[in-house]
């Protein structure tokens, strides 16, 4: 009994969750600091300038505001469902908007539930552990198909390539599509997802056009914003 009372009474935002992830981040923000200062400090041993290291770093945090504002965003969507500590850990570490946002809407009104969250978070986090091994296992001898294939046939290989990147992007267009046939509501995906594709397209316009490739680093965080920011009037229009 008290198992099951402390289950369905559970806070997604407890402290205690706080600190479990802060603990965690600071270790991940430790990793990157010290990697940061061994690179530093080898840059300087063989020779490059030190103003140019102090550039590159600049210029990467710069362009690091753009990406963290769309995770910004992605976690106050997702904290409705999920409380701040888990996707606040999920996308500052090891996740994907599209897949957390999945998880969570598959449960939707169940997370108070404790069983529900630990569900959720065992099913993310055991889902994006696939992509830290696999490569281990299989990414060797993948290389070296790819490879056979460029030198075989560059074009084809240049085709193949975006072959598996359409597949990967085509495993989402069923959540996008698949309720279309609930009525209008179920065309608000839809259109939020061409709202997203127009803008990704003038970025890849105007990338054309000025050759600035600092826009690549701006397109997806902007293209989900404008996605997420398109989506309220589409909502109140269609829903």
């Amino acid at each position: 009994m008290g198992c099951l009372l402390n289950a369905t009474s559970f806070d997604k935002n407890a402290p205690i969750l706080y600190v479990l992830v802060s603990v965690i981040l600071l270790v991940v923000v430790a990793q990157a600091v010290f990697f940061l200062v061994r690179a530093y400090r080898r840059g300087v041993k063989i020779g490059m300038e030190k103003a140019v290291l102090n550039k590159t770093m600049l210029r990467a945090a710069i362009f690091t505001i753009a990406p963290a504002m769309a995770i910004l965003v992605g976690i106050v969507v997702l904290a409705k469902e999920l409380g701040i500590p888990l996707p606040w850990l999920r996308l500052s570490v090891i996740g994907s908007f599209s897949y957390e946002t999945i998880a969570a809407s598959v449960f939707k009104g169940d997370v108070d539930n404790g069983t529900v969250y630990v569900t959720i978070a065992l099913v993310m986090t055991c889902g994006m552990l696939v992509s830290m091994f696999l490569p281990l296992i299989t990414g060797k001898k993948i290389q070296r198909g790819l490879i056979k294939i460029r030198q075989k046939d560059k074009k084809w290989g240049e085709i193949f390539m975006t072959a598996l990147f359409l597949g990967m992007i085509s495993a989402f267009l069923g959540y996008i599509f698949g309720s279309v046939g609930e009525g209008a509501s179920g065309w608000i995906p839809v259109c939020v997802f061409f709202v997203s594709a127009v803008v990704m397209a003038a970025f890849g316009g105007l990338l054309k056009i000025t050759k600035w490739k600092w826009i690549n680093d701006y397109a997806l965080p902007v293209c989900i914003v404008a996605g997420m920011a398109a989506a309220v009037p589409i909502t109140m229009l269609l829903g």
